[in-house]
């Protein structure tokens, strides 16, 4: 068994795939089978797509709960902060 792809390595795979498909060129089992591998490799860029995603988050919390040094207002907690006022 082959190692998995990259996220990178599978969209391309992917975006190859969709191409031969829609020009319509290949016979009904190459389609089929082009196809079935399209869906493993939708699968693979999914699961990594969450996974960066539940990263991100983590890290954004993380964020959230460290302050610069010396940092005592509730302005580093807000997202707003920094943005100027409507009024």
């Amino acid at each position: 068994m082959s190692p998995e792809p990259s996220f990178e390595e599978a969209r391309q795979e992917l975006e190859r795939i969709v191409a031969q498909l829609e020009r319509g060129q290949a016979s009904l089992e190459d389609s089929v089978a082009l196809w079935e591998r399209g869906e493993e490799l939708y699968r693979v860029c999914v699961a990594k797509l969450d996974a960066a995603q539940g990263k991100i988050e983590e890290l954004g919390q993380r964020a959230g709960q460290v302050r610069p040094p010396g940092d005592t207002s509730d302005a580093a907690k807000r997202p707003d902060s920094g943005s100027p006022s409507d009024d």
